[in-house]
Formats: C-alpha cells, sequence, structure tokens
C-alpha cells in the first residue's frame, strides 16, 4: 500500500505542492522568524516554493508578516532569502 504524501500550500503562490518541494518558514515562540530546513522545529510556520523569486513577491507583499502573525522588516526577508540558499 502507497503512503499519502504531505500535500502543503505556498502562501505566495496559492499552489498546493508536495511537502519536500517546499521551504518553511518559521516563527517561534520569541518571535524569531528563520527558515526550517527540516520543517519539524517548533514554531508556528508557513511555506514557500523554493525559488527565489517566490521569496521576493513574498517580500514585495509582506506575506509573512501576515501569515506568521509577527512583523518582518525588510533586512529579515533579506536575511531568510540568505538561508534559503544556505541548505
Amino acid at each position: 500500500m502507497k503512503r499519502k504524501k504531505p500535500l502543503r500550500k505556498c502562501v505566495v503562490t496559492g499552489e498546493v505542492k508536495e511537502k519536500r518541494e517546499l521551504i518553511r518558514v518559521v516563527r517561534d515562540p520569541d518571535g524569531f522568524v528563520f527558515v526550517d530546513h527540516t520543517g519539524k522545529k517548533n514554531g508556528r510556520g508557513a511555506y514557500l516554493t523554493d525559488e527565489e523569486d517566490c521569496f521576493q513577491e513574498a517580500k514585495r507583499k509582506d506575506v509573512l508578516s501576515r501569515h506568521l502573525n509577527v512583523k518582518i522588516s525588510s533586512d529579515d526577508y533579506d536575511r531568510l532569502i540568505q538561508e534559503r540558499k544556505e541548505k
């Protein structure tokens, strides 16, 4: 019997993809936001398509601030883009 593959929705594009095709961004209980490459860290999470254009669009629209319920600065978005590249 085949196992179901977990699906998640990108908060920028709205596309539903397999969890492993997306990058999880997490806000921990202290309000710090970071890229979760394991997909298992504690905290409120949001998924983005693993493309720099998607992260730039999230920055332009400030999507993560709404989904993670915390104000994310432009510098934080730049740091997240760098963390995405450091898999």
